[in-house]
């Protein structure tokens, strides 16, 4: 009987220890047993030695480089007077004013066209309504800064031709010396459009028919608002940045007259950038400056520093250096001066006896001294909040104040654009020095169809 409860108890023994190992087996064979750690593989071979990352950083970010740029930028208009916190939200005016604005019409490709929509022609050199805001800075013109963190980050935003807003598209700026990169200025510094805006359809203004048609009335207020095609007001103008057509030797009003139309070497051989951004620096004049003087908004005097340095270099002027006082930057000024004021003679004629030219002898005027008379391509037309002293009476103006004024005159094609092309010759600032042949044959053109149409 001992014997047989012996039996009974080891049997039990090994049943309980083989359910044990069933259900640790079971367990481990999920999660899977560990063995024991293999021997240490092989060392691998070296990799290559990689370059310093921040070395590419250098490029820019060192006292001598960026600092010294961000100082030189303060100095610029770019940085203290672009308009961009004035014109934030302007989609038409961003393009120019606002740093992602520019960006936006430069990587979108934007055309210059009108488009007929909604019954009347539209503008599309605008931005998207988030796009019309940002100061102008590094971005703007280097967009792809902190990239990719080498060299191609202060690549320029674009450097492609450049559609003329003024023409729809139909004219071009296209300047090719130094890759192209004045076409990025020219983005901005070009000339305004001019609509019908007398057409309720707002049609671009026909140029050509300002040529074509030079004795056809563009305005007369003994024959009222009706059928006429532009307003003239005291801002009837091409806006402020006529410089880089006038670089190109495109888009002025090119009556046939005694003269051919040309270019200077200036077109093809030089960039913005070889004289605007000159160093060494004198005073606030050269690299990211942007200025070519010595001064802020002071008047041109005498007294005047300039930055000949981008001038005066290797297969430019070198040979005979350019100063403010060398025969041809005295002559070729004083040339195109004398022009312009023999131009602004013809244009005011048509006021007979008072001047329909806007003059401003204070230095808040852009071009002050450009002319002896001051002009500045307004015309001196009534209005309440820019102009409150102007002799004429504005068309479309019904207040008592403006109604007191005498009408403003007849306005021939040729009389309008042999106005729009003073303000080509005076607004592209340099009197001449930019592109001495195309404005010279500009205003002297337009002097001689005046004259053949009776002024």
């Amino acid at each position: 009987m001992k014997n047989l409860q012996k039996f009974f108890f080891a049997a039990g023994l090994m049943i309980v220890a083989a359910c044990l190992m069933f259900t640790s087996c079971t367990k481990e064979g999920a999660q899977g047993l560990t063995g024991p750690a293999g021997k240490d593989g092989t060392n691998g071979t070296n990799g290559t030695n990689g370059k310093d990352a921040n070395e590419t950083c250098k490029i820019c970010h060192t006292a001598t480089m960026v600092d010294r740029i961000a100082v030189e930028f303060q100095q610029s208009k770019h940085s203290w007077g672009a308009a961009a916190f004035e014109e934030a939200g302007n989609t038409t005016c961003a393009p120019c004013h606002e740093q992602k604005g520019l960006v936006y019409v430069c990587q979108n490709n934007t055309s210059a066209e009108f488009l007929f929509s909604g019954g009347r022609w539209v503008n599309q050199y605008t931005v998207a309504p988030d796009a019309a805001i940002g100061e102008i800075g590094c971005w703007t013109c280097h967009s792809s800064l902190h990239t990719t963190y080498g060299e191609s980050d202060i690549a320029l935003t674009s450097t492609s031709a450049v559609p003329m807003t003024m023409w729809g598209g139909a004219k071009s700026i296209n300047l090719p010396a130094d890759n192209g990169s004045s076409n990025l200025c020219a983005r901005c510094h070009q000339p305004r459009p001019l609509t019908c805006n007398n057409d309720p359809a707002a049609r671009l203004l026909n140029y050509d028919s300002l040529k074509n048609f030079p004795n056809v009335v563009m305005y007369d207020s003994a024959e009222g608002a009706v059928n006429k095609y532009v307003k003239p007001a005291y801002r009837m103008h091409i806006h402020y940045g006529a410089v880089s057509a006038v670089v190109a030797g495109v888009g002025g009003i090119e009556f046939t007259g005694d003269m051919a139309y040309g270019n200077s070497p200036h077109t093809n051989a030089a960039s913005c950038s070889d004289c605007h951004m000159a160093d060494p620096m004198t005073g606030i004049a050269g690299g990211h400056s942007f200025n070519m003087r010595n001064a802020r908004e002071s008047a041109l005097s005498s007294s005047t520093t300039w930055n000949f340095n981008g001038c005066n270099v290797t297969d430019c002027h070198a040979a005979d250096p350019l100063s403010k006082t060398h025969a041809t930057w005295v002559n070729t000024r004083a040339g195109v001066k004398t022009l312009l004021e023999a131009l602004a003679a013809k244009i005011n004629a048509c006021g007979l006896g008072h001047d329909i030219l806007h003059r401003d002898a204070s230095v808040t005027n852009l071009w002050w001294g450009i002319t002896s008379n001051n002009y500045d391509g307004y015309l001196d037309i009534y209005s309440s909040s820019t102009n409150p002293a102007g002799y004429w009476r504005d068309p479309y103006n019904t207040s008592a104040a403006n109604l007191a004024k005498p009408k403003f005159p007849k306005l021939l094609n040729v009389q309008l654009g042999a106005i729009i092309n003073f303000q080509f010759c005076l607004r592209e600032y340099s009197l001449g020095i930019h592109n001495a042949e195309y404005v010279t044959a500009l205003m002297t053109n337009s002097i001689k169809a005046l004259e053949t149409a009776g002024w």
